[in-house]
């Protein structure tokens, strides 16, 4: 493909996993803790083969905190509610080097919860 911006590279292949999971029976506190949520997510993010470029997160008022990281392969994020002891996790990854799944089941082990509902979703063009 050429244009104005000139010939367009292929780098990769154009297929990704995306891990959708809602994780319940969390304390309260696991749920609330800003800093050790931004740790947990981010060392099953680099176990599981991801390059974490960036993270950032809000905690909000009275409970709850967003976590969301920048990958080289995409995103991923955490959105806790505490008042029930659950979060929604959600982790996207391009290509076939990081595994998403992996990050998912090591946030749960982390957040020591044996209740995880998690469907992965087949994105682009599988090689």
């Amino acid at each position: 493909m050429t244009g104005v911006l000139g010939s367009v590279q292929t780098v990769g292949s154009f297929t990704g996993q995306h891990v959708l999971a809602e994780m319940e029976g969390i304390d309260a506190d696991l749920l609330n803790d800003e800093a050790l949520l931004r740790d947990i997510l981010t060392s099953a993010l680099d176990q599981a083969g991801a390059t974490v470029l960036d993270v950032t997160s809000k905690r909000f008022e009275p409970q709850g905190v967003t976590v969301l990281a920048l990958l080289s392969e995409s995103h991923a994020s955490l959105h806790t509610y505490p008042e029930i002891g659950s979060v929604f996790v959600d982790v996207f990854t391009c290509g076939h080097r990081a595994k998403p799944e992996v990050a998912v089941q090591l946030l749960a082990e982390a957040l020591r919860t044996p209740v995880v509902h998690a469907k992965t979703i087949r994105r682009g063009k599988d090689d």
